[in-house]
């Protein structure tokens, strides 16, 4: 694994460790739901064929090659430091939609083998969230620790996240992480039960202790590993989880999306489905990092 900097603070090795690997169990339906509950999540490496994962990986990376923001060869996701995004689409929203509603993304984050995969963790027939959440976050971005519940509980809290590698993401580029057993970190997550970031906007759904910190203070892991093209990682609304450093020294780009399932049964929250989804705050896909231009620093909530 190469270096890994959580908020531009080095991790050592006494505080990392890998993520369970579930992909030997992935025709065991009783192991992958019982992995979901002690673990909190189920990672499965390989989980998509690649060339598919690739496709999606081009197709994305040309739309941003378009303005200006990746070199070619697009694959290599090479960031050009420039942008010319704003001169090229007048609202950056309805640019970002239709970038994440590329039909090669939608196959995999929307297809039958992804819903197959959350019925199971969710214990019943799913439903996908129409809208989706693409990033392509150049080097000097990371995520704060949060965890999902207060963007997404508001109509069930029988919600599961998916995150995407588009992409091979080695630790360097600033994968996501997930903080060890902080599902069973009830004093912390009280915070975040029956909280709304949309409705209650007088405080942050992220923390503002560093993952270092966090780990330090609560004796515990970050894990993480080095993600490949077509690696999926699943997990529950409660827990913490963030985005190391990028830190390529080459401009590179992670790209990676996550799109949240939840039980079918359940009320749906209008905000993410339908023709025309809101987003979490009304401004639809313009309030996403992902449609600031890739020069920009991103928002935090």
């Amino acid at each position: 694994m190469q270096p890994v900097v959580a908020q531009g603070e080095s991790i050592g090795p006494e505080y990392l460790g890998p993520l369970r690997d579930s992909a030997e169990v992935a025709d065991n339906p009783a192991e992958l739901s019982q992995g979901m509950s002690d673990d909190g999540y189920i990672y499965m490496r390989g989980f998509f064929n690649r060339d598919d994962v690739m496709a999606a990986r081009r197709d994305i990376f040309t739309r941003l090659a378009s303005v200006g923001e990746i070199a070619q060869p697009v694959l290599d996701g090479i960031f050009t430091g420039d942008s010319n995004r704003d001169e090229k689409h007048a609202d950056r929203g309805e640019f970002w939609r239709s970038v994440s509603e590329t039909w090669t993304l939608r196959r995999l984050s929307h297809g039958r083998q992804l819903h197959g995969l959350m019925d199971i963790l969710l214990g019943e027939t799913s439903r996908v969230q129409d809208y989706i959440f693409l990033r392509p976050a150049g080097p000097g971005k990371h995520t704060h620790i949060h965890c999902d519940a207060p963007f997404f509980t508001r109509s069930t809290q029988q919600v599961a996240t998916a995150w995407v590698a588009l992409g091979d993401v080695p630790s360097h580029m600033g994968p996501l992480f997930i903080v060890e057993n902080s599902h069973h970190f009830d004093d912390l997550l009280e915070q975040f039960r029956d909280f709304d970031v949309s409705t209650n906007t007088s405080k942050k759904a992220s923390l503002d202790t560093s993952p270092l910190e966090l780990a330090k203070s609560r004796n515990t892991r970050l894990l993480t590993t080095d993600f490949t093209a077509g690696d999926v990682l699943v997990f529950g609304m409660y827990l913490l989880h963030g985005a190391l450093d990028n830190v390529s020294t080459r401009n590179e780009v992670r790209l990676s999306c996550d799109v949240r399932y939840q039980i079918a049964s359940a009320e749906l929250d209008p905000r993410y489905f339908g023709t025309d989804p809101t987003g979490t705050t009304g401004a639809s896909y313009g309030e996403l990092v992902g449609a600031k231009a890739m020069t920009e620093d991103w928002h935090r909530r």
